[in-house]
């Protein structure tokens, strides 16, 4: 029943997907190489724009850069100083009240004269977000991505290569059990995963359907 703490999110422990794009950019803005240092991402809860809003903040402030993710909601109210930042990371910012709307915008634009990034992520297309609209025209200024979630045939791929890394072969039907019953986003089956093989070899059995049954249900009584 040890399901091991997830790694924290880099662009490097991301799977990529349709979105090579993005990454790539992403990867010149983290490396500081990047010509346009403003980018919005949207996509659905679990489509991990969140992971590479995190994954691009850790890749500045290992290049030694003044980067911050924050995550936004209705109270959030935006720190002093953040327009001094290399690059400031905008988490919901669909979730922002007024008040920190027009604190956005203001940071925004600091941050444009100041030659900072400013990196944020959201729900949805900026034209349908229901902010200021001096905002929305400032969030689709830069570039625009739609964060794409995996297929499931893509997470049944990276549950397979993830067991052949720990030196088995994950049966077919195992992973459309674990598709079908466990959390659907990548990171909570990696590492339901990785339970399932410790747990395992702790009893000697084969990774099968009914070890998988057996240890979800074991789990779900321990939340209980």
């Amino acid at each position: 029943l040890d399901f091991a703490s997830q790694p924290l999110p880099t662009l490097d422990n991301f799977l990529v997907g349709r979105n090579g794009e993005l990454i790539a950019n992403l990867r010149r803005l983290a490396t500081r190489q990047a010509h346009e240092r403003f980018l919005y991402a949207w996509g659905r809860t679990g489509s991990g724009r969140s992971h590479l809003l995190k994954g691009t903040v850790a890749g500045l402030q290992r290049a030694g850069a003044a980067a911050v993710f924050i995550s936004c909601a209705a109270e959030t109210r935006l720190a002093e100083g953040l327009d001094r930042m290399d690059c400031v990371a905008l988490d919901d910012v669909d979730r922002l009240d007024e008040e920190g709307q027009i604190a956005a915008f203001g940071l925004y634009n600091a941050l444009r004269e100041r030659n900072g990034a400013l990196l944020a992520c959201g729900s949805a297309p900026p034209v349908q977000l229901k902010l200021r609209e001096d905002l929305v025209t400032r969030l689709a200024w830069g570039l625009v991505y739609q964060v794409h979630a995996l297929t499931d045939d893509e997470k049944a791929q990276a549950l397979a290569d993830r067991a052949a890394g720990r030196g088995f072969r994950l049966l077919p039907e195992v992973s459309d059990y674990l598709l079908t019953r466990a959390s659907r986003e990548l990171p909570s089956l990696l590492a339901t995963l990785d339970a399932l093989d410790r747990y395992s070899l702790e009893t000697k059995r084969p990774v099968t359907v009914p070890l998988a049954r057996e240890l979800l249900q074991a789990a779900d009584r321990r939340d209980r």
